[in-house]
C-alpha cells in the first residue's frame, strides 16, 4: 500500500472509531461542524464570523445560519467589534459556555475509548510530529528551564540505549553532566539550550568551560526533526554566543558511530584531533575530539 492510500485508511479508520460519519455527533444530537463551531467559540472569545469561516474553511452563508440557530437558542451574543464597528465580535453565552461542557465531555470519553488502552501521550507525540511534518511550526531555542534536566537525561538515556546499544552507565554520567551543571555552572561562561517546537522539547546543547576551552555537551536532536537544519542552527547558535563571551576555541567529544552527528561537525569547520578505541556503556567505542577556532 502506498503512503496516500495507509494515509486515507488511517482517516477512515479513526473517523468510524470517532463516530463522524452519522448525521449526530457521538449522539448529541449535534453535527460536527455545529459543535467545531461551538468550540471555537468556547476557546476564542471575541471572534468576527468572517475570520471563523476563514479559520474553518465553511462557507460564510451557513456558518451565517449556523449562527443565528445559536442566538436563538440563546447560546450567542453579539457585540461591535472593536477593530471593525461594521463586523460583530461573536461570544458565548453562560448558557452557550454550559451546552457545550456535555460536548466536550463526550469527545474526550470517545477519543479515550478510541485508544483502547494506548499510551495517549507516545499517541499524541506522533500526532504532532505528523503534524510538524505537513506544516513545521517555528522551532524555539531556549535557555534551561526547570524540568529541562530531566528530560535531557531521559531522553540521552532512552536514545542512545535504543540506537547504539549503551548500557545504564551512560545514562548515569548523563545524569551527573546535568547534575554538575545545574548545581555549578557559571552562567557568564556556560548554557544550556533546549530546542521547542509545537510545545514540545525536541533537542538540547550545552557548553561549559573547559580549562578556557568551549565545550559542547549534551548535543541531542529527536529523530523526527532531523533534516530541517536544525542541528546546524544549536550549533551555530552555541558557537556564536562562546564567540561572544571570549571564547577562541571549541571542543566536543563523540563516538564514531555517530557519523551524522560528524558530517554535521565538519561542515562547521570542526576538525577532528585525536580518536581512539574504549570499551565503555557495555560496548566496544572509538571516541573522538573534535576542535575549531572561533
Amino acid at each position: 500500500m502506498d503512503p496516500i492510500d495507509r494515509i486515507r485508511a488511517f482517516n477512515r479508520d479513526w473517523t468510524a472509531r470517532m463516530g463522524l460519519l452519522g448525521r449526530s455527533y457521538l449522539g448529541t444530537g449535534r453535527t460536527v461542524s455545529e459543535v467545531r463551531v461551538l468550540y471555537e467559540l468556547y476557546h476564542r472569545e471575541g471572534v468576527t464570523a468572517r475570520v471563523l469561516a476563514r479559520d474553518l474553511s465553511l462557507d460564510e452563508g451557513y456558518l451565517s445560519r449556523l449562527l443565528k440557530r445559536f442566538e436563538g437558542a440563546g447560546w450567542l451574543d453579539r457585540r461591535p467589534s472593536e477593530e471593525d464597528a461594521r463586523r460583530s465580535d461573536l461570544m458565548l453565552t453562560e448558557a452557550g459556555r454550559a451546552a457545550f461542557e456535555p460536548l466536550r465531555s463526550a469527545s474526550r470519553a470517545a477519543i479515550s475509548d478510541a485508544l483502547n488502552g494506548a499510551d495517549a501521550g507516545a499517541v499524541a507525540d506522533a500526532l504532532e510530529d505528523a503534524t510538524a511534518l505537513i506544516d513545521p511550526a517555528e522551532v524555539e531555542l531556549r535557555a534551561l528551564a526547570p524540568g529541562d534536566g530531566g528530560w535531557v537525561i531521559e531522553r540521552h538515556g532512552a536514545h542512545y540505549s535504543e540506537v547504539e546499544g549503551f548500557d545504564h552507565t551512560f545514562e548515569a554520567l548523563v545524569a551527573r553532566i546535568v547534575a554538575d551543571f545545574l548545581d555549578h555552572h557559571d552562567p557568564a561562561r556556560e548554557r544550556g539550550w533546549i530546542a521547542w517546537r509545537g510545545g514540545r522539547r525536541i533537542g538540547s546543547i550545552f557548553v561549559v568551560d573547559d580549562g578556557g576551552v568551549a565545550k559542547l555537551r549534551l548535543v541531542y536532536l529527536d529523530a523526527a526533526a532531523r533534516g530541517l537544519g536544525l542541528g546546524r542552527r544549536m550549533l551555530e547558535e552555541a558557537m556564536g554566543w562562546a564567540k561572544a563571551r571570549g571564547y577562541g576555541r571549541m571542543r566536543l567529544w563523540t563516538h564514531e558511530s555517530h557519523r551524522a552527528a560528524g558530517r554535521l561537525y565538519a561542515a562547521a569547520g570542526f576538525e577532528m584531533t585525536g580518536s581512539r578505541a574504549v570499551r565503555t556503556y557495555g560496548r566496544d567505542n572509538v571516541e573522538q575530539t573534535w576542535e575549531r577556532d572561533l
